[in-house]
């Protein structure tokens, strides 16, 4: 199976690189990337094409912001599964795509999603907030639960079914899409409890208080416009689900 990466980017030069080693490390061979750039000014397209060696396509053009650009890297993609790995993002592992790609294989499932961390910008190491997730059951959906979007990895044609993300959300676009996909009873996914993104902190939902109230009306319409039920409640439980985030899971014993 091919396995299509989108990664969108803008001015990105100085940020983008531990994104392309950590695609170019992978044990995965059969996979490609796609860049959807606005137009950027800097040298991010100079350092993609430097720094990665792999099958890569290039989209640079002005773009109606991040949900545009994923939308053209959908389009785009030739592979079996997609992914996103942000500009300021990077996968955890060197083995993850491997592992993701076997178990659509062998469960012949349609997503695969994991666990993400917040790490801080300068020292990656330092893990600043640990969204671990869980296996997937309908009824989440009305406690606010969602997986952590940049780990979710589909199958095209849950998109050609589903469609792209809805631009007329400008930070929500990703949870209005995963409340389509996650409430089709046709579709089977799967957790894979480990580590598959790690995130810079500055994320655009929760930069400013402007944008967290911006973040949780559109997160309403979103439950809405889906005909999830109670949505002042899920918006609720959603949002004080978050707080967990903020304490690290122990390792298990041994380790």
């Amino acid at each position: 199976m091919k396995i299509s990466i989108i990664t969108a980017t803008y001015n990105s030069g100085t940020s983008i690189n531990s994104a392309l080693q950590s695609i170019a490390s992978q044990t995965y061979l059969n996979l490609e990337l796609i860049i959807i750039d606005g137009a950027s000014g800097d040298n991010t397209l100079e350092v993609v094409k430097e720094k990665y060696s792999r099958q890569v396509s290039i989209i640079s053009e002005k773009d109606k912001g991040i949900y545009d650009a994923l939308n053209k890297g959908v389009r785009a993609a030739t592979g079996d599964i997609i992914g996103f790995v942000h500009s300021d993002d990077f996968l955890a592992s060197k083995e993850l795509l491997s592992k993701i790609a076997r178990i659509f294989q062998e469960e012949k499932v349609d997503g695969v999603y994991g666990d993400l961390q917040y790490v801080n910008k300068e020292d990656t190491s330092k893990v600043i907030r640990y969204w671990k997730s869980e296996a997937f059951k309908p009824e989440l959906l009305k406690k606010g639960w969602m997986p952590a979007h940049p780990t979710l990895f589909l199958k095209k044609e849950v998109y050609e079914k589903h469609g792209l993300f809805n631009l007329n959300y400008n930070i929500a676009a990703d949870y209005d899409l995963m409340l389509r996909i996650f409430s089709d009873p046709t579709l089977k996914f799967k957790y894979l409890p480990e580590v598959i993104t790690k995130m810079r902190v500055g994320g655009a939902s929760n930069r400013s208080l402007k944008n967290i109230k911006l973040k949780s009306r559109e997160d309403l319409k979103a439950l809405r416009t889906n005909g999830i039920k109670n949505p002042f409640k899920v918006l609720a439980y959603k949002n004080f689900s978050k707080l967990r985030q903020f304490v690290a899971p122990q390792p298990p014993k041994g380790e």
